[in-house]
């Protein structure tokens, strides 16, 4: 089995910063979650949630990390590497922001410093899996340099599986 060097658990760019979990996140992202239609998660979960994170993170060496504006100091979403449908050795980018931020490019910013903190752990490929309808994450990825790889079919609809290699 190989190792891999341990993803940087803070990253920053131009415009934002993304860090590790605190338990202050819990309430906005349940907020976050709430957008998706399903109701919203009750924030004890959540906490819950957050602890599963930073303890996976500390045994896989990848994370999942709140995105806040730096000007704004506002949370906004999370993006980061996750196991997903897919390994650890080939680990899937994962983005999701509030809708008011949409359109704005961060999605594209924080999975570009995502990217290249995986590249960084040594590993040489990652994946990503969206639904198909979902346009403005295609789009993104795009912009990445991800690539088709196929489709499959789940219960929710058919999801692209796309990759990208990394350096």
């Amino acid at each position: 089995m190989t190792t891999y060097d341990p993803m940087p658990f803070h990253l920053e760019t131009e415009r934002l910063i993304l860090r590790p979990w605190a338990e202050s996140d819990a309430a906005e992202f349940s907020a976050l979650l709430a957008e998706r239609g399903n109701g919203t998660p009750p924030v004890e979960r959540i906490r819950n949630s957050i602890t599963e994170f930073l303890s996976e993170s500390d045994t896989t060496g990848i994370a999942l990390l709140p995105i806040q504006r730096r000007e704004e100091g506002d949370f906004i979403g999370y993006c980061g590497l996750i196991v997903g449908r897919c390994t650890l050795e080939e680990p899937e980018i994962a983005y999701e922001l509030f809708q008011r931020v949409h359109g704005n490019g961060y999605a594209t910013e924080a999975a570009r410093a995502v990217v290249d903190a995986a590249a960084a752990t040594g590993r040489k490929r990652l994946w990503s899996t969206v639904a198909t309808w979902n346009t403005p994450s295609l789009r993104v990825l795009e912009k990445l340099g991800f690539e088709h790889d196929h489709v499959s079919t789940e219960e929710n609809g058919e999801v692209a599986w796309l990759t990208r290699s990394l350096p």
